[in-house]
C-alpha cells in the first residue's frame, strides 16, 4: 500500500512538472508554490470562477461552503465555513440562501469545490466563487482553521499522503 502512495505521489509530482511547463490558465491567481500553481491549472478547468486568498481576506464575508467529506470539516475547516459535502451534496443544503448570496466554494485543492460550484451555477446561483488551491492554500498562506468546536488548530486533513505533499503548514492528518 505505501509503495502505492510512493508511486500515486511521484506521479502527481510529475503531473506538476509537467503542467509547468505549460502556459497559466489567465485567471488563475497565484500560489505559494509555483509547482502547486501548475498542478492546479492542469486540473481546474475554470467552470467556475477562482477567487484568491488573498482575495476572499479583502472582500466583505461570503458564505463559505466546505466540500470536503464530513471527517475532514472535523478536523478542521474555514472560520465561519458551513459543511455541505461532496459525495451527498444536495442543493437542499443551500436552498436558505438567496440566488445572488456571494458563495465561496472549497475543499482540499479545489476540484471538488470545482464541481459542486458549477452545480450551484447551474441552479442559478449567480455569484460563486471557487477557492483557488482550496484549505491547504489557505493554510501555506499562514491563514487560521477551526476544529469542530470551532477552536483555533493547526491540524488539517491532508486527504492523502498523495494529496499531502501539497499541504506544507499545519500538522498533517490523514483519518
Amino acid at each position: 500500500m505505501s509503495l502505492l502512495i510512493s508511486r500515486l505521489g511521484a506521479a502527481l509530482v510529475l503531473a506538476g512538472l509537467a503542467a509547468a511547463c505549460q502556459s497559466r490558465k489567465a485567471d488563475a491567481p497565484p500560489t505559494t508554490s509555483r509547482l502547486y500553481s501548475a498542478m492546479l491549472d492542469g486540473l481546474l478547468n475554470e467552470a467556475v470562477p477562482f477567487v484568491s486568498v488573498a482575495q476572499l481576506k479583502t472582500q466583505p464575508v461570503p458564505v463559505l461552503l466546505d466540500t470536503r467529506a464530513p471527517e475532514e470539516f472535523a478536523v478542521s475547516h474555514l472560520p465561519g465555513a458551513r459543511w455541505v459535502g461532496y459525495e451527498k451534496f444536495s442543493l437542499a443544503e443551500v436552498r436558505d440562501l438567496p440566488r445572488d448570496t456571494p458563495i465561496v466554494v472549497y475543499c482540499s485543492v479545489g476540484v471538488r469545490s470545482e464541481k459542486i460550484g458549477a452545480r450551484l451555477r447551474r441552479a442559478g446561483y449567480t455569484h460563486v466563487r471557487n477557492l483557488y488551491g482550496g484549505i491547504f492554500e489557505w493554510v501555506n498562506e499562514g491563514n487560521p482553521v477551526v476544529a469542530a468546536d470551532n477552536q483555533p488548530t493547526d491540524r488539517v486533513h491532508a486527504y492523502s499522503p498523495a494529496w499531502g505533499i501539497w499541504l506544507k503548514r499545519g500538522q498533517k492528518v490523514y483519518k
